[in-house]
């Protein structure tokens, strides 16, 4: 199986690189200067489960070398155009394309390029950045890749030959059955969390600490639960006791990478991820007090950034 991983930053890194270090047929397509260090130095992963240099194959734009059987797409919503415009030389006729994105919004777009059938489901969970030389730095044990058919047999053909090529690599990997349930729930999650840590300035921790900070955050997830149920997808009863259990753990070090971006003055996918929601949620009338509050904070940040 030939994979090529669109970039090669903290997430498509660490799963493109792991791959790459399980004998998997791995190719990255990076920008110039990232290729010439990646030649150079390798892409070396830096993690509590192991330290690794792996020697990947590399491409640019201008010497893709034909079709691949997987193309894994992890880079960030506003980035989404130019990411298709890169890889669409390199989809075939029986290329999948896995995005491995936050939120759902790019199913739309990618479907409207490649057709519906080529587009997979998919999410991951990991905490992982680039570090000052370029390394991957991976923050934490975590780190699973969930991928699924979106329409008809669960294990198809591709996804069977997937989930046997990544068995090896050194992260959990998870053919799914019900895909878009699994999107859904980490939207969800993902949604409330990147609100909430965004607009109280904070980790789950220091909100769950403060006197409404708990209230403030089970407010944020049951608006975005309600907006999953009318999707289609009702939040299911172990999802919705982990994230509640995690919102009122006072000592709780996590943060959103939108937090993240935002505390180091970066572009956030705030329109995606928040904003996103909201709109679904107002096409189903749903009220969502709490989401459009933390979406108008995200919108002066991008704004004044912006400017």
């Amino acid at each position: 199986m030939r994979m090529l991983f669109l970039g090669a930053g903290g997430t498509g890194g660490y799963f493109g690189g792991r791959a790459a270090q399980a004998g998997v047929d791995v190719t990255f397509l990076v920008r110039d200067a990232r290729a010439a260090k990646l030649r150079e130095q390798g892409l070396r992963l830096r993690s509590p489960r192991g330290d690794a240099t792996v020697h990947p194959k590399v491409v640019t734009a201008n010497d893709l070398d034909g079709h691949y059987d997987v193309i894994v797409l992890s880079c960030k919503a506003y980035d989404l155009a130019s990411a298709v415009t890169a890889i669409t030389p390199a989809v075939g006729p029986e290329s999948a394309v896995l995005p491995i994105m936050n939120g759902m919004a790019h199913y739309d777009a990618l479907d409207n390029t490649f057709g519906a059938r080529r587009v997979l489901g998919g999410l991951c969970q990991i905490s992982a950045t680039l570090g000052p030389e370029g390394e991957i730095v991976h923050m934490g044990q975590q780190a699973s890749l969930v991928f699924g058919e979106r329409t008809g047999e669960a294990r198809s053909e591709r996804c069977v030959a997937l989930e046997s090529a990544l068995a090896p690599a050194d992260f959990s990997s998870r053919l799914s059955d019900a895909i878009y349930q699994d999107c859904w729930e980490k939207y969800v999650f993902l949604c409330t969390l990147a609100a909430g840590t965004c607009l109280l300035r904070g980790s789950v921790g220091e909100i769950a600490s403060t006197r409404d900070g708990q209230a403030v955050m089970l407010g944020l997830l049951e608006e975005a639960q309600a907006v999953s149920a009318a999707a289609g997808y009702r939040v299911r009863p172990p999802a919705d006791a982990a994230a509640r259990k995690l919102f009122a753990d006072a000592g709780s070090p996590v943060t959103a990478s939108m937090f993240r971006d935002l505390r180091q003055g970066l572009r956030v996918e705030g329109d995606h991820i928040v904003g996103d929601m909201i709109a679904r949620g107002a096409a189903a009338g749903i009220a969502t007090p709490y989401l459009r509050v933390a979406y108008s904070h995200l919108q002066v940040y991008q704004n004044r950034r912006d400017a």
